[in-house]
């Protein structure tokens, strides 16, 4: 089948600008008893990706125009692709393994090729799919079946500490106050974990409306503002005026701006936190500065990745900054760090204006 028609259900994609080898591979494939969709450049190969994610890419080194390794990168690069396998059919050398192993492939097979070869690193490949796929679905069936006690938890609590159920004692109330306080942060963790496995999927679902990120500020800061008197540092914000409004999706940005600055009222022991609203020719940026401890240069270069957790002991779980991350992306936005230890940190996101 040509990767210009619709396909339904799991199949294998193969990429290569020689017919000859197209029909090979998928002669051997289909003996397997394999679905095998066929393409003959990376363009058609990546609009059938985004189109239908494959269960596995067989994929040519040297095609010309995008490559093996550059649409190996592509792929890999793009948030809204799902993991899916990468074997490269190659007759290069050594050298060319390393290139393609850095862009993100999963494996190789070298030309020529026998037939069972070629077919036992297929099964190979799809087990890998098949088995981290079963992990994604663990992930997803567990975090919802640990809110649901969690929440009911949380309600029985709340009818004890307010004495529905007969008098409760200072102490009763101040041990109910905790464990509930303990739920709510596994609730928290448990709800990023659902919403980044979503974005990996590229099941979150957005609603995008026109946004008012001036209103958006203010109502975050209002609601954090008293966690940062309690440390008794400052929340200033100084928003620009006539700044146009951006199409988003209202809640997830919020959950954005409420991370980046609850993150600063948190590292943040003497000073104050401002947060700021500009604008350029293009962009509406949102900046969260802090005088807090700052992050070091290591810690910069993985704070945006899945479960990187800082050095500091008052580091989360890892997933915050991610996923703040995953949802400027799919606002077509970006994210940018800066920061100096001992001098605070700057983090500033942007986002097109609305046209």
């Amino acid at each position: 089948m040509s990767a210009t028609e619709t396909v339904k259900g799991n199949y294998i994609l193969a990429v290569d600008d020689i017919p000859d080898n197209l029909f090979l591979v998928q002669l051997a494939l289909e003996q397997e008893g394999h679905h095998v969709v066929l393409a003959h450049d990376g363009e058609t190969a990546l609009k059938q990706i985004k189109q239908a994610p494959p269960s596995l890419i067989l994929l040519d080194v040297m095609m010309p125009g995008i490559d093996g390794y550059e649409m190996t990168r592509r792929i890999r690069q793009d948030k809204n692709i799902p993991f899916i396998p990468i074997l490269l059919v190659t007759a290069r050398e050594e050298s060319s393994l390393v290139e393609g192993l850095d862009a993100g492939a999963d494996e190789f097979v070298r030309k020529p090729f026998q037939i069972d070869e070629l077919q036992a690193r297929v099964r190979s490949m799809l087990r890998l799919k098949e088995t981290i796929d079963q992990r994604e679905n663990f992930v997803s069936c567990l975090t919802h079946d640990l809110r649901t006690p969690l929440v009911a938890a949380n309600r029985m609590l709340d009818l004890i500490s307010q004495q529905a159920f007969g008098e409760v004692t200072c102490e009763q109330q101040e041990a109910i106050a905790n464990i509930i306080s303990s739920n709510q942060n596994m609730l928290d963790m448990l709800n990023k974990l659902l919403e980044t496995h979503h974005y990996e999927l590229g099941q979150k679902i957005l609603s995008f409306i026109p946004v008012d990120l001036q209103q958006l500020i203010a109502e975050v800061v209002t609601e954090l503002e008293p966690l940062a008197k309690a440390k008794g540092i400052e929340l200033k914000h100084c928003l620009a005026n006539e700044i146009p409004q951006i199409k988003g999706d209202r809640l997830e940005l919020r959950r954005v701006i409420t991370n980046l600055i609850g993150n600063a009222i948190k590292f943040t022991d003497a000073g104050a936190v401002r947060v700021s609203l500009f604008q350029n020719d293009s962009e509406v940026l949102v900046q969260v500065e802090d005088s807090g401890i700052g992050i070091s240069p290591q810690e910069q270069e993985t704070i945006f990745q899945r479960y990187h957790q800082g050095n500091h002991r008052r580091s989360g779980k890892g997933l915050g900054l991610y996923l703040c991350q995953q949802i400027i992306s799919a606002h077509q936005g970006r994210i940018e760090l800066r920061s100096q230890l001992g001098e605070g940190t700057n983090f500033t996101f942007s986002l097109p204006k609305l046209n």
